[in-house]
């Protein structure tokens, strides 16, 4: 019977999959008996509660302490439990029936909740970073809430040659002085410009330091780790999500090198957890939580970028740890939900759900491939060199006395971004903004610098179709300003993410990107121009044509240089066809993202948030790892030659006192119950918080359990020899019976799929039954971390 917890491997690795865990036919009849508090003839007889308190649930049991990783075995086994009862009573009557109808559906309710707030606080924030952003250069003397764009959408003054300019928009130095132009005007509004800026950003940094630390950064790698199955308290909490909802508003707006796409699934993630906390389905079950998680990371994509299918795939393809199919209908539905709320409010006045929304009318060529490509090895290089200088930067700030200063290193990259941001038009502005003209295809009526060409007066085409022309003065500026731009947007990035406020990586890569796209574009083109008559233009491109789209260059460059820091592939190309609305500019799209991929992997496997859990530490097992080192369990388990016997308890003869002094004098999370300490035979494995608990209560609730009570976990009711002896504690309820096992001589090639597959927190080490050590999933990461020869200790959480 002891034996049946003993699984062929095999058997494990055809199984690939959580769907295993709710199973109950592989445990013995004895795990039956525990679960329901009795063995089978004390179940007949109706008796079995002499001493077992544990029949009723009590507080407490089934929760994890924090920065511990969640047991998804058991999480998914209780659910199955929960499930099984509700359809046993729903037989019973119809108000049964009807409860077990809205357990059905309270995941559906979640996933609109999620997705109506997600889509109304991303609305709220769009909104929000549009006026702040402006209010750096100006203000709107007819309503002081409105941003440039909506203050001269009101104007009846605006004329078609100042149509970037109204009387009813002021900047600083105007409304101050009355002076529009001058030296004098231009250093007012730089001051003031930067002066918003710092302020901005002091408050930022101050909100999060003093009410949600956890509010600062990107918050996706640490929702990989969650949802991986690692507890970190207060992560998604209430505070983290006011102060992080606030505190990015304030850290776009300050004109930094950042974006709010990655915050926005904290944020999202945040909602998930908040409405879980209403129904005890999830409130009370880590592993149904992280299935709701999964899909308010899907929702918070769906908002940021307004590609509601890009962010299901996204949540599958890079956050989520478990992703049944169950949760990938729920997915689609909470980011559904999500973009019809956050299009009921348009932020941005365009019936659209993001800025930056273009159609292309022109079509691509095959020769096109060859620019596309090279945008595509330029995105691979930036994205090695963006990880590899940020993280040399992050383990800096965490080695030295600069991370003990974080408000005033935000403060410094704020001045200094500014103070160089500000004489460029191209950096001034936002960076949203900025890959919106770099992604626009020039028409007859773009004011951009960018389209500035030179016109032929006898011209006669339709807006749409405007034949190729010779760039003017305009161009070449702009070229030269995007070029400065380039140098200064991949430099100042490497600096600012990862700093204590909210940042996202997302806008600033694509941006880089759009650049470098757009300077290519304007040169293919200008190439194709003036030397149509070359073999790689004579077949497409002929004179009068149009023949190039110099904004598609920065969409291709723009997801090159993401997925190049990212190794995004099936959602970015995905998330960038619904940004701009063709579907015929997938190819492009695909041959970039995959040719950044290949050259970002050429130099390392790991992305930017998989280059961030590695420096916190964090315990997590990516699955795209490949572990193909020979080594056995017997090489990793614990414990060693060197260190003192596994502490086990038994199951007849460890008394109340014997336990305490254990948990008191280690930090194990659990402990293997064995037979004797002769025989080591394996019985079961308790966890630590369960036991603690178990013994408190006992002592609250049962008379007689003192120090000197033997503790049982056996099948059988204990007798009390004599009445003057203390009172027996039976904790059988509390033991796993069939904890997961593998022999010695497993190769941890083996171990270690296992864990990924399964999610275990542990996994106990036998020889035909005897008990000889046991391998946690922080000895994985040791040992894996150890092969690649990178210090073992240096990688785990602290």
């Amino acid at each position: 019977r002891h034996l049946m917890g003993i699984i062929e491997l095999h058997t494990v690795l055809r199984i690939g999959d959580l769907t295993w865990l709710g199973s109950r036919s592989l445990q013995p009849l004895s795990v039956w008996a525990s679960s329901t508090g009795a063995t089978p003839s004390e179940e007949m007889n109706g008796t079995g509660n002499l001493m077992d308190f544990l029949d009723e649930p009590f507080p407490d049991v089934g929760t994890y302490e924090d920065f511990h990783t969640i047991d998804w075995l058991r999480e998914k086994s209780r659910d199955t439990d929960r499930h099984r009862k509700i359809s046993i009573k729903s037989k019973e009557s119809y108000w049964e029936l009807i409860k077990s109808l809205l357990d059905a559906w309270s995941g559906w309710v979640v996933m609109l909740l999620i997705g109506m707030l997600t889509g109304t606080l991303a609305g709220v924030i769009d909104l929000a970073v549009d006026w702040m952003t402006d209010l750096k250069e100006g203000v709107c003397l007819s309503a002081l809430y409105y941003s440039r764009e909506q203050c001269c959408w009101t104007s009846n003054e605006t004329t078609f040659d100042d149509r970037d300019k109204c009387p009813q928009w002021q900047k600083w130095a105007e409304l101050m002085t009355g002076h529009s132009e001058g030296p004098g005007a231009y250093v007012l509004n730089y001051f003031l410009y930067v002066l918003w800026a710092l302020l901005f950003s002091f408050l930022a940094v101050s909100l999060v330091r003093v009410f949600a630390p956890y509010a600062c950064g990107s918050g996706i790698p640490e929702i990989k780790t969650i949802l991986s199955g690692f507890i970190i308290r207060g992560y998604l909490g209430k505070w983290t999500l006011l102060i992080k909802t606030v505190t990015l508003v304030l850290a776009v707006s300050s004109g930094l090198s950042l974006g709010k796409e990655g915050p926005l699934v904290h944020v999202a993630c945040c909602c998930g957890n908040l409405f879980c906390s209403l129904f005890s389905k999830y409130s009370k079950n880590e592993g149904k939580r992280r299935e709701v998680l999964s899909a308010a990371a899907a929702a918070g994509v769906s908002v940021a970028f307004g590609a509601p299918i890009g962010g299901v795939l996204f949540s599958l393809e890079e956050v989520s740890y478990y992703f049944p199919l169950k949760t990938l209908w729920r997915s689609f539905f909470a980011a559904l939900v999500a973009a019809f709320t956050l299009r009921a409010i348009n932020p941005f006045g365009n019936s659209r759900l993001v800025l930056f929304y273009v159609e292309y009318h022109t079509p691509w060529y095959m020769a096109e491939l060859v620019p596309f490509i090279l945008l595509g090895v330029f995105g691979g290089l930036w994205g090695t060199l963006f990880i590899r200088g940020n993280i040399a930067w992050c383990r800096r700030r965490k080695t030295t006395l600069l991370g003990k200063y974080p408000v005033l290193e935000v403060i410094v990259i704020t001045g200094i971004t500014a103070v160089l941001a500000f004489p460029n038009p191209y950096t001034r502005r936002s960076t949203s903004e900025l890959i919106s003209e770099l992604f626009n295809d020039c028409g007859a009526l773009e004011s951009s610098q960018l389209c500035d060409y030179v016109n032929n007066p006898n011209m006669s085409r339709p807006v749409d179709d405007i034949p190729d022309r010779p760039a003017g003065p305009g161009v070449y500026s702009a070229l030269w300003q995007l070029a400065l731009a380039l140098i200064f947007k991949i430099v100042i990035t490497i600096f600012t993410f990862g700093m204590k406020i909210p940042s996202g990586l997302f806008i600033p890569s694509m941006a880089v990107g759009a650049i470098a796209g757009r300077i290519v574009g304007i040169a293919v083109e200008q190439m194709a121009y003036h030397h149509h008559d070359w073999i790689i233009f004579k077949n497409w491109c002929r004179p009068g044509a149009d023949c190039v789209t110099p904004g598609l260059y920065a969409m291709v460059g723009a997801a090159a240089c993401l997925g190049g820091v990212t190794r995004m592939t099936v959602s970015l190309v995905v998330i960038m066809f619904e940004l701009t609305g063709g579907l015929e500019y997938i190819v492009p799209l695909m041959a970039a993202a995959v040719t950044s991929k290949w050259v970002a992997d050429a130099f390392g496997k790991e992305g930017i948030y998989e280059s961030h859990i590695q420096l916190n530490g964090y315990p997590y097992l990516d699955v795209r790892d490949e572990f193909t080192h020979r080594t056995l369990a017997t090489d990793v388990m614990r414990p060693r030659r060197s260190e003192p016997p596994l502490a086990v308890l038994t199951q007849d003869s460890t008394t109340v006192e014997d336990v305490e002094t254990l948990i008191k004098d280690t930090d194990y999370n659990g402990f293997p119950v064995v037979v004797s300490r002769e025989s080591e035979r394996l019985i079961g494995f308790v966890q630590r918080r369960e036991l603690t608990v178990a013994i408190k209560t006992a002592r609250q609730k049962q008379d007689g359990v003192v120090s000197s009570s033997v503790v049982y976990f056996t099948e059988d009711n204990p007798q009390v020899a004599e009445a003057c002896d203390p009172q027996p504690l039976k904790l059988r309820r509390i033991l796993n019976l069939s904890p997961f096992t593998v022999t010695d001589h497993t190769p941890m090639e083996t171990v270690v799929d296992i864990f990924r597959k399964l999610g275990l927190r542990q996994c106990l080490v036998t020889r035909s039954g005897r008990l000889l050590g046991i391998i946690t999933k922080k000895d994985v990461l040791r040992h894996m971390a150890q092969m690649m020869n990178q210090d073992p200790e240096s990688i785990m959480f602290n």
